[in-house]
């Protein structure tokens, strides 16, 4: 059993026992959430495409942690100017263990 569920300004194939790494959730360590932005649904018994969603699906999951991506730099130099600006950037992540998929 699989479905796409909508995650942020993600969309992601998700299965019971995965985990992600998703854009930061406001959820707390431990705290059950559930995603009701599902696209499609799908089971041993046949598959369901929303138009956008499917109506009754549901996916829940729990937040395991809050994490910060890897550090990237952000660098801008203007030519023949001795002009130069450096920057660092971690994103604020969630990491998120699905449960369960109903529909």
């Amino acid at each position: 059993m699989y479905a796409v569920v909508t995650i942020g300004a993600e969309q992601l194939l998700v299965q019971e026992g995965q985990e992600f790494l998703v854009q930061k959730l406001p959820a707390e360590d431990g705290a059950i959430i559930e995603l009701d932005k599902v696209s499609l649904f799908a089971s041993d018994s046949g598959s369901k495409v929303g138009a956008p969603f499917v109506e009754g699906a549901k996916v829940t999951a729990t937040v395991v942690g809050q994490e910060r991506g890897e550090h990237i730099i952000v660098f801008k130099k203007r030519r023949r100017q001795n002009s130069r600006r450096r920057n660092g950037h971690r994103q604020e992540l969630t990491r998120v263990r699905i449960d369960a998929i109903t529909g």
